[in-house]
């Protein structure tokens, strides 16, 4: 009777010890096939380039496929949403910014996801300041020069973003509330559009992001006055940020990886540590640097974390002090 008890209790504990190691060899067999990394942006795109750049080095980190799944629409519910309701187990990535995952909930009033609820966040891939930015032929040299400007012509100049409760739209209408500027905002459909227009004299100040612009400042057609965030872009490193012109703002455009909510812990620190691994190297560096981003400040699966929901309440203060809500 004793020998029965004493098998049946190791008979116990071994099936004990094999249920307790499943997890840790689910997770040393991931990834057994390829891997999935939505993204809520057309092809093409800096957030595009961005995201093909690291599936490419982590397929070969992993050993396994990396694909990239443009997903663009809806002010980005599109690519989110399916990344919400994939499983949640590490073959289903998103790769997204900052416009899409923390802007979009300050200023939609309606949204088929929570980032803070449905997302986890894994690594930041690339950070940059959204630049503010005048045609050739205004006469200001700085954003000092453009307040007094607008100043003393209110409501002359119109600024231009690339979409209403943009990052550009909201840090003007902060800068406005510091200053007293009168000047009114004008939605462009596209960023080329806009650089056009604010080119060629029809439009004569405009926020964009880090890097379309660079060629248009580069030949003296359009003038790059401040940045926000407090680095300086590699590329126009002449570009003083709002900060060192008196406009402390430290929030900057983003970009980076999530996985759905619920994935393993295991997965998603390894995750972490490859795409840091991947983002540190020299040739990721340089194409950061080439258009006009910085490598990302953040290290750690947590410092990410802390900052997606800082920046979560930080545009939404800012959204509803400026009376931003869209209905979409």
């Amino acid at each position: 009777m004793a020998t029965r008890r004493f098998t049946f209790t190791l008979l116990a504990l071994g099936v004990g010890a094999l249920m307790g190691s499943t997890p840790a060899l689910a997770d040393d067999a991931w990834p057994a096939k390829t891997i999935q990394m939505i993204t809520p942006a057309s092809a093409g795109s800096g957030t595009d380039v961005l995201a093909r750049a690291l599936a490419q080095r982590l397929s070969t980190a992993f050993k396994q496929q990396v694909i990239v799944d443009n997903r663009p629409g809806a002010s980005g519910a599109l690519g989110m949403g399916a990344v919400q309701k994939a499983p949640a187990d590490g073959y289903t990535l998103l790769y997204s910014n900052a416009s899409t995952a923390v802007m979009a909930p300050a200023v939609l009033k309606t949204l088929p996801y929570d980032t803070a609820k449905d997302f986890v966040p894994v690594a930041q891939t690339a950070a940059g300041g959204v630049l503010l930015l005048v045609n050739k032929d205004v006469p200001a040299k700085n954003l000092h020069e453009l307040i007094d400007l607008a100043k003393a012509n209110p409501n002359k100049y119109n600024y231009g973003t690339w979409a209403t409760g943009s990052s550009g739209h909201l840090m003007m209408e902060w800068l406005k509330k510091q200053t007293d500027m009168k000047m009114t905002h004008v939605a462009y459909r596209t960023v080329p559009q806009m650089l056009t227009e604010l080119a060629n004299g029809s439009l004569k100040v405009a926020w964009a992001d880090p890097s379309s612009p660079v060629p248009f400042v580069k030949s003296g057609r359009i003038r790059a006055i401040a940045v926000s965030g407090n680095v300086r872009g590699p590329q126009l490193p002449e570009v003083a940020t709002l900060g060192e012109q008196g406009y402390r703002f430290d929030q900057v455009g983003w970009f980076g990886v999530f996985a759905p909510a619920g994935t393993n812990p295991a997965i998603v620190k390894r995750l972490s540590d490859e795409i840091n691994k991947v983002q540190a190297s020299t040739e990721m560096i340089a194409l950061m640097q080439t258009i006009n981003f910085e490598p990302p400040p953040v290290k750690t699966q947590p410092q990410f974390r802390d900052i997606v929901l800082s920046d979560l309440q930080v545009w939404k203060k800012l959204a509803a002090d400026a009376g931003v809500a869209i209905d979409n």
